[in-house]
């Protein structure tokens, strides 16, 4: 599938973005919000597929938009031209969703992680994304996209992952093979 350009919530620039620095790994392993994790108990686990497939896709478009702005306005339109939302033209699978350059023109790919809550919200992180961060720690960034309903803001993480996140096994896949 080629994205054409045609936009999923109907931006036709990038929104305005804060970019800081992400938060520090916290030494305390105990660390839980138990309330959050009862919250998160209560909804009905379709509904919240399907509402965090629509965020996932916003928050991949509002950073297709973000990337495609910050190398025009760095001078950089032809780079900006060869960004490629990988997620929507080539099926979600590749480890990353945008294929995006640094101003000196290295592949930056990015997997984009948004959520509606705060800076330190849980995300979850596919087998499949995780190993892609540990061939390519060159080029993969997670872009953390948080505060996304009210003023949008994001962060980058660099591999190894293992250092800035705390990364636990959360489901099994059970087979007979």
């Amino acid at each position: 599938m080629e994205f054409t350009g045609s936009s999923v919530n109907g931006l036709n620039e990038a929104p305005p973005l804060f970019l800081e620095s992400a938060p520090v790994l916290s030494s305390d392993d105990n660390v839980r919000h138990e309330g959050l994790d009862r919250l998160v108990r209560k909804f009905d686990p379709a509904d919240r597929d399907d509402r965090n497939r629509a965020l996932g896709l916003s928050g991949e478009e509002t950073i297709l938009l973000f990337e495609r702005k910050r190398l025009t306005d760095a001078g950089m339109p032809e780079l900006a031209g060869k960004i490629r939302w990988v997620s929507q033209e080539d099926g979600d699978g590749a480890g990353y969703d945008i294929r995006s350059f640094d101003f000196s023109g290295y592949e930056r790919l990015l997997e984009v992680k948004t959520t509606r809550g705060y800076q330190k919200t849980p995300f979850y992180l596919s087998r499949n994304e995780l190993e892609f961060s540990e061939e390519r720690p060159d080029a993969f960034r997670i872009v953390r996209l948080y505060d996304f309903a009210r003023v949008p803001r994001a962060f980058e993480l660099s591999p190894p992952l293992n250092k800035v996140v705390r990364i636990r096994p959360e489901s099994y896949k059970a087979s007979f093979a």
